[in-house]
């Protein structure tokens, strides 16, 4: 179910759409259309930045913060989407969501419109704000390469978990993880994609499904009850590990059930299945919401989390690989991004 905690009214009127010019098959009339609405509900003339293959709209999107832009939209992919907020985390500048692209999953997670161009522009220009936290994360080959050891204190860190994005830190919205997930993302091929939209993940998740898997541990800290013990750490040979700020997928998966993006938390499911049958009881373990958990499937919730495979896992970050990583520090920021919601 989208995460639907309540907007906050405010007054808006200054537009700039971060576009990626691959996503938009007739730019005019594209423009034509959000200049129209905006006119309706009073707002200025929107502002139009491009991205490029060098610049995907994070800079684009610090320059419209910059200009004094109060809404700057991502039109694009998911990828442009990540890269815009990383530019208004911690603005008064708020996040609009224009549907370009094939996942669309943050939209996805807060019950904007996916399917209607017109109705997207609408619910970003009639909407309310809301406050929604971000995760951060970086990764490499090691955990003391991070420096997010068990040298660095409990949960791996010793500074302040709700300082400010730091350097090296990616900004994820939705989920990142390691292992099936970021094989998918690596393979899934672009023109299926184009023709037939998430539907091509599918097809790259039956040619990976069943990989050897790969050995890792993963800690959790600053979860509930984080007074009564140390915090949660599982070792497992695993198939997937998986960290959300929210848990929804394509076709309404819930994936992580209990996340919520505005909870200051993170949620975390590390997925071990063995062969056909164990794939199908975890399959039918998410699909039938089941939130007590199940053998082949652990689930973990905490503030800051680190993840060390014993080897080189495809890796990805809400939906764009990144290549083999072996290491990943991972916190929330909470309250840290605003978004328009219908």
């Amino acid at each position: 179910m989208p995460d639907t905690a309540p907007a906050v009214p405010r007054a808006r009127r200054s537009l700039t759409v971060v576009y990626n010019p691959v996503k938009v098959d007739d730019l005019d009339a594209t423009k034509a259309l959000v200049g129209s609405a905006a006119s309706t509900h009073g707002w200025d003339e929107p502002a139009w930045i491009p991205t490029t293959a060098e610049e995907t709209g994070e800079k684009q999107g610090r320059e419209a913060v910059e200009s004094g832009a109060d809404v700057v939209a991502s039109l694009g992919g998911d990828g442009t989407v990540r890269a815009v907020a990383s530019a208004l985390v911690g603005t008064d500048a708020a996040l609009g969501l224009l549907p370009g692209g094939t996942g669309n999953l943050l939209a996805r997670n807060l019950g904007l419109p996916i399917d209607s161009f017109e109705d997207a522009v609408e619910a970003m220009l009639s909407g309310a704000d809301r406050t929604i936290d971000v995760g951060l994360v970086r990764t490499g080959d090691s955990l003391t390469e991070l420096g997010a050891d068990a040298t660095a204190g409990p949960g791996g860190r010793a500074d302040d978990p709700t300082e400010g994005r730091r350097d090296g830190e990616e900004v994820f919205l939705v989920m990142t993880g390691m292992g099936l997930d970021g094989e998918v993302m690596a393979n899934a091929n672009e023109k299926v994609k184009a023709v037939v939209g998430w539907v091509a993940y599918l097809f790259a998740a039956m040619r990976k499904i069943f990989g050897r898997g790969f050995s890792v541990a993963v800690s959790a800290t600053g979860g509930p009850g984080e007074a009564e013990r140390p915090g949660d750490r599982i070792g497992r040979h695993a198939r997937t590990v998986v960290i959300g700020n929210c848990g929804t997928l394509q076709g309404g998966i819930e994936l992580m059930p209990e996340a919520k993006m505005d909870d200051g938390m993170l949620d975390s499911v590390v997925v071990a299945p063995k062969g056909f049958f164990g794939w199908l009881t975890v399959l039918a373990d998410v699909v039938t919401r089941h939130r007590t958990g199940h053998k082949r499937l652990d689930r973990l919730r905490g503030r800051e989390f680190t993840v060390q495979a014993k080897h080189p896992v495809e890796t990805e970050i809400d939906g764009d690989p990144i290549g083999e990583r072996r290491a990943m520090a991972v916190r929330v920021l909470p309250d840290s991004l605003v978004v328009r919601v219908g």
